[in-house]
């Protein structure tokens, strides 16, 4: 499978949404292309390099990103177009080579969807403060379209949690690829409750 690729330096999780805003030309011919044949592109973090291209300096990719689909369109201008997209499966990256307007495309196989796992006792702490941050969110009046977060809220579900959280942090690029890669759900909450304590606090 075949599809052209948008390098980030934050990343996309499964269920997880994402703004972004289009200006580049090989991006924009992107879009425009995904928004006629309803199709989607991969997000990827990048181990190398910067999000808008520079002379001389060529990026290079993590291995593992995310399919992302477009679900919100708001054209500016006819060279800025804002985006709103909803992160579906995960992908390896298998090869990358540049085409027109020097946009990225990759070969990648797609990874299997996270085994539904229910939240163990001893991490229920995260789930509950990631309830709290939705409840708060809701309560002061922040609108759906606005939030990070998209219903439904599985918050009795390891994989969906982990995946907002790894989302939510601040980690560095290395650390949240890590959460990606992941695919025991109930290990990578284990490693989100580790960042969690170590920012906030073991009360998180």
């Amino acid at each position: 499978m075949i599809i052209p690729l948008f390098p980030l330096e934050s990343g996309l999780f499964p269920d997880g949404l994402i703004s972004l805003r289009i200006f580049e030309i090989r991006y924009l011919d992107m879009v425009k292309k995904a928004i006629k044949e309803k199709s989607s592109f991969g997000l990827i973090m990048l181990k190398k390099g910067n999000e808008v291209r520079k002379p001389g300096v060529v990026e290079e990719f993590m291995s593992v990103g995310t399919i992302a689909e477009i679900i919100e369109i708001n054209t500016l201008q006819p060279t800025l177009i804002l985006i709103r997209c909803l992160g579906k499966k995960r992908f390896r990256l298998l090869s990358q080579e540049r085409v027109k307007y020097g946009l990225w495309q990759g070969e990648v196989e797609i990874i299997e969807d996270d085994i539904v796992k229910e939240i163990p006792p001893n991490l229920q702490p995260v789930a509950d403060s990631l309830g709290k941050f939705i409840l708060s969110m809701q309560q002061t009046g922040v609108s759906q379209d606005k939030m990070p977060i998209q219903p439904p809220f599985r918050l009795t579900e390891s994989g969906w949690v982990s995946n907002r959280w790894a989302e939510l942090l601040s980690i560095n690029v290395f650390c949240r690829q890590k959460l990606l890669e992941e695919t025991c759900p109930n290990i990578r909450l284990e490693r989100v409750a580790e960042y969690l304590s170590s920012s906030l606090g073991a009360d998180y």
